[in-house]
């Protein structure tokens, strides 16, 4: 019975250290600003977490918009479900990049109209949330240069949050957002001959 006691004790001690070191964290965080998130890696679901965030901006009422960065299907669900959502601003990258069809004079002009509209959203204080989604690939492939996107991140309003995806970034990105998450790939459906489906893919 003594025993058993002391197990219980030892236990609430343990995590009454634990409580005590994340009131610690949570009391020294005193900086109010916004944040840059960053989701690399081969894993599935880097985008719809993107998309996930967004919505709890929304929830809160806060003002959204996402720069799709990869031509894909003409309607994904997040578009269908977010395209007329009066908080947010969609936009997806016109006639450029897409896995089907490489065309590199027409991704570069796709990338810059992009990127042009990027620019204005990330000086806009209306916008609280971005998702820039995809965006990394710009950078892979040489579409886009990295300086801009760094300054344009540093000098946004302070409240602006923004997060960013793609299988890999440049280090310099890496080494500046404010959050850096990486999902891997441990298994795919797809890769054991299921096909891709509304609503899971895309």
């Amino acid at each position: 019975m003594n025993e058993k006691v002391d197990a219980v004790s030892a236990n609430e001690a343990r995590l009454l250290k634990k409580k005590a070191i994340v009131d610690e964290r949570i009391a020294s965080a005193t900086e109010e600003r916004g944040v840059t998130i960053l989701l690399t890696g081969s894993g599935k679901g880097k985008s719809s977490s993107g998309f996930g965030t967004m919505t709890r901006a929304i929830g809160h009422g806060q003002k959204c918009a996402v720069i799709q960065f990869i031509k894909g299907r003409k309607e994904t669900g997040e578009q269908l479900f977010f395209g007329a959502h009066p908080l947010v601003s969609f936009h997806v990258m016109g006639h450029g990049f897409s896995w089907e069809t490489r065309n590199p004079e027409l991704e570069k002009q796709a990338a810059d109209q992009a990127w042009e509209l990027a620019k204005a959203m990330l000086a806009d204080p209306e916008i609280d949330f971005i998702l820039l989604d995809e965006i990394t690939y710009m950078y892979k492939y040489g579409y886009l240069q990295i300086e801009e996107l760094l300054d344009a991140l540093a000098s946004r309003p302070s409240h602006q949050n923004v997060m960013m995806t793609g299988r890999t970034a440049p280090r310099r990105l890496l080494d500046t957002v404010d959050t850096h998450s990486k999902i891997e790939n441990e298994r795919h459906a797809f890769a054991n001959g299921v096909k891709a489906q509304a609503g899971i893919e895309w």
